[in-house]
C-alpha cells in the first residue's frame, strides 16, 4: 500500500514538473512578446489628467514618491488630488510639503470624511472623482515611485484609434483603461526580499502570460489605473467598487466588461515593500491569494502549474533521487532561473533580482505553501482588521 501511493505521489509530481516547466517556458514568450511590443512608437497624446491619491498614515519613501510625480516632462495638463478621511491623518503633512516644494503644480488636499464602504480607498476615490476637472483620471498607491516620462508612456495609449487599426471593416474599441507593470523595492529583512523576489519573478511573469494569452488583459493592477471618465461613468464610478477588497481587479474587469480595452504601459513603476517580518510578510501574502482565489477561482486553481519548481524537489523526493527526478529539478530550476531573470531584470529593470537570486528556491517553496494556505478559508486581515471576502465583497469577520 505505501509503495503504491509513493509511486502515485512520483507519478503526480512528475506530470507538475513537466507542467510547471511548459509554464515557464510560456511565460519566457510571453515575455518576449511584451518586450518586442513596447519597442513600438507611441502616440503623441497628452490631454489633461487629473492623479488621484487616497492616503491613510505615512508609508516609507511615500514624499519621495508624490515628488516623482510632480517631475514630469509630460505636455499636458496636470493636476494631483490627495484626499484624506481627516486633516489630522500624518499624511496631511507630506502633502504641505509637497505644496510648498512644487508651488507651480496644482496640488489640492480634499477631506473626504464620508466612510461609504469597507474598503476606504475606494471610498475616499469616490469622494474625489467628483473634484477632478480633466477627463482622464489615474489613481496609484501612494507608495508608488515613477519615472519622468510616466504619464507620458501611459497617457499615449489613449489616443484615438486610427484606420489602420481596424480589423474585419471594424474599428478596435477605444483604450478604457491603462494600467503598468511593477517591481518591489525591498528593505532590510529577509522577507521584504522574498516579497520582492515574488513581485518580479513570479506575480509579473504570470500577468504577462495572461495577456499573451487572452489578447491583452481583463483586469487592472494598483500600480497604475488610468481611466478615461466615459469609461468609468459607464461602470457606475467608484462607488459600486466600496466593499471590495480587489478594487484594481474588478475596475480593469468591468472596464473591459463595458466594452473598452485595457493596455498595459511600456513604464514600469516602483513599489516599496514594507521590512517585513514573518507575520507580516504572511498575513500580506495570504490576503493576497485568498483575493485573487475569490477573484478567479479557477485561475487560482490554475496556479498549480506555476510551481514548477516546487513539485521538482517533492518528485526528487519521491523518488528517491531517481536520475529522472534529478534531470527535471535541474531543467526546471534552470528554466525557473532564465524566467526569474528575463523578467525581473530584463522586462522590469529590477536590480535587485540578480543579488537575491540564491534565493529563488526558498521563496518559491514558501510561495507553494502559502498558495495551499490560501484554500484554506475566507478569512483575511487588512490593516490590523480582520474581514470576510467573498464574492469580492468584504464585510467585517465575527
Amino acid at each position: 500500500m505505501g509503495h503504491a501511493f509513493a509511486l502515485a505521489v512520483e507519478g503526480v509530481t512528475t506530470v507538475l514538473t513537466v507542467a510547471g516547466m511548459a509554464y515557464f517556458a510560456a511565460a519566457m514568450v510571453a515575455a518576449r512578446v511584451f518586450i518586442a511590443a513596447r519597442r513600438s512608437p507611441l502616440a503623441a497624446f497628452a490631454p489633461g489628467v487629473s492623479i488621484l491619491k487616497s492616503l491613510k498614515g505615512l508609508d516609507p519613501g511615500m514624499l519621495d514618491a508624490f515628488r516623482s510625480h510632480c517631475s514630469q516632462t509630460y505636455g499636458g495638463e496636470i493636476e494631483l488630488l490627495f484626499g484624506v478621511s481627516s486633516k489630522d491623518d500624518p499624511a496631511v503633512g507630506a502633502v504641505v510639503e509637497l505644496q510648498r516644494e512644487f508651488p507651480e503644480r496644482i496640488i489640492r488636499l480634499i477631506e473626504c470624511p464620508a466612510q461609504l464602504g469597507a474598503n476606504g480607498k475606494v471610498s475616499t476615490l469616490a469622494q474625489l472623482a467628483p473634484q477632478a476637472r480633466y477627463d482622464f483620471l489615474l489613481v496609484n498607491d501612494s507608495d508608488i515611485t515613477v519615472g519622468p516620462h510616466y504619464l507620458e508612456r501611459v497617457m499615449a495609449h489613449f489616443a484615438p484609434v486610427g484606420d489602420e487599426h481596424a480589423s474585419a471593416g471594424r474599428a478596435a474599441p477605444p483604450v478604457g483603461l491603462v494600467t503598468a507593470l511593477y517591481r518591489g523595492r525591498a528593505h532590510r529583512t529577509l522577507f521584504s526580499r522574498l516579497e520582492a523576489l515574488g513581485i518580479a519573478t513570479d506575480f509579473q511573469a504570470g500577468v504577462l502570460l495572461s495577456r499573451f494569452i487572452e489578447g491583452g488583459l481583463k483586469y487592472g493592477l494598483g500600480s497604475t489605473l488610468a481611466v478615461r471618465l466615459e469609461a468609468l461613468d459607464r461602470i457606475g464610478g467608484f462607488a459600486p467598487l466600496v466593499d471590495h477588497l480587489a478594487d484594481d481587479y474588478e475596475l480593469g474587469a468591468r472596464v473591459a466588461q463595458a466594452g473598452y480595452r485595457v493596455a498595459v504601459s511600456s513604464e514600469v513603476v516602483e513599489t516599496s515593500v514594507p521590512a517585513f517580518g514573518w507575520a507580516g510578510f504572511a498575513e500580506h501574502q495570504v490576503r493576497w491569494a485568498r483575493t485573487i482565489r475569490d477573484a478567479s477561482p479557477w485561475g487560482y486553481v490554475g496556479l498549480v502549474f506555476t510551481h514548477g519548481l516546487g513539485w521538482a524537489l517533492l518528485n526528487l523526493v519521491a523518488s528517491g533521487l531517481s536520475p529522472l527526478s534529478l534531470w527535471l529539478l535541474g531543467m526546471s530550476f534552470f528554466l525557473r532561473l532564465t524566467l526569474a531573470m528575463m523578467v525581473g531584470a530584463e522586462v522590469l529593470g529590477d536590480h535587485q533580482v540578480l543579488p537575491n537570486l540564491w534565493l529563488l528556491p526558498l521563496r518559491d517553496v514558501v510561495g507553494m505553501g502559502l498558495w495551499v494556505a490560501g484554500f484554506a478559508g475566507n478569512i483575511i486581515v487588512w490593516r490590523g482588521e480582520r474581514f470576510v471576502v467573498q464574492g469580492g465583497v468584504l464585510r467585517k469577520a465575527d
